[in-house]
């Protein structure tokens, strides 16, 4: 998928339309993110062991880093850094110059798909890796997201006279208040259609069960270290007494 937007005719057209800057940006900061995240190719590409127990690689250790720092702060770092990427890649000055420099395309895609899987894994699992908050915390963060991509969509659906200068619409084609708010419906649409699903389907399942069991064995085996006692055997039996 990030060929396909990064080949013409998207490409192409990327460089005449603001609906087509719009639909190559989606894809590069919400969807190609959100389809790698889902669809956790690390052992594939060989950066996570085969099986568990096996010799840890790249993506295991990030795994084993990622449950032991599960705080709020370093969601929302991967989730700021992720949005930050976006609000600069989307300003008016950097598309001017994405349409001049045809090269500047790659650069594009490689640093919003980097941060923009940074975001997806707080809020989806991706094997070997967990999102770090319980159901109701990505449920947030996730709304947090799409509200950040909307406002976005807004900016550019409500500019009075052009939120980009170096589009030039011809009589007889799209209107330049036509393109303008088919690109923000894009952004706007592409963004709902990620993230309510996430929303909904982590606000149902905490409501199901308040708990999150990931985070209760982790409090667990933390005040076990802490305590300086081995872990409880499987059956749940005291040591043996003679």
């Amino acid at each position: 998928m990030t060929l396909l937007a990064l080949l013409p005719p998207l490409s192409t057209a990327a460089r005449r339309e603001e609906f087509a800057v719009a639909l190559q940006f989606s894809l590069f900061a919400i969807v190609v993110p959100a389809l790698v995240a889902l669809g956790a190719p690390w052992r594939l590409l060989g950066l996570a062991g085969p099986a568990a127990g096996a010799s840890p690689r790249a993506v295991d250790r990030i795994a084993d880093r990622r449950s032991r720092h599960r705080e709020l702060p370093w969601s929302l770092a991967f989730i700021g850094c992720d949005l930050a990427a976006a609000i600069v890649w989307h300003a008016p000055g950097v598309v001017a110059a994405v349409a001049r420099q045809g090269w500047m395309e790659v650069a594009e895609a490689a640093c919003l798909l980097v941060f923009g899987v940074g975001l997806w894994l707080e809020l989806v699992a991706s094997p070997p890796l967990t999102p770090r908050s319980g159901h109701l915390r990505r449920a947030v963060l996730a709304a947090v997201a799409m509200w950040s991509f909307w406002i976005l969509a807004y900016v550019v659906g409500l500019s009075d006279h052009g939120f980009y200068r170096n589009f030039h619409h011809l009589a007889g084609g799209l209107s330049e208040a036509a393109d303008q708010q088919i690109a923000s419906a894009v952004l706007w649409l592409v963004a709902a259609a990620a993230f309510v699903p996430v929303i909904f389907l982590n606000a149902y399942r905490w409501l199901q069960t308040e708990d999150d069991p990931d985070a209760e064995l982790l409090a667990l085996a933390r005040a076990d270290r802490r305590r300086g006692s081995p872990p409880m055997a499987a059956g749940g039996g005291g040591p043996a007494t003679t």
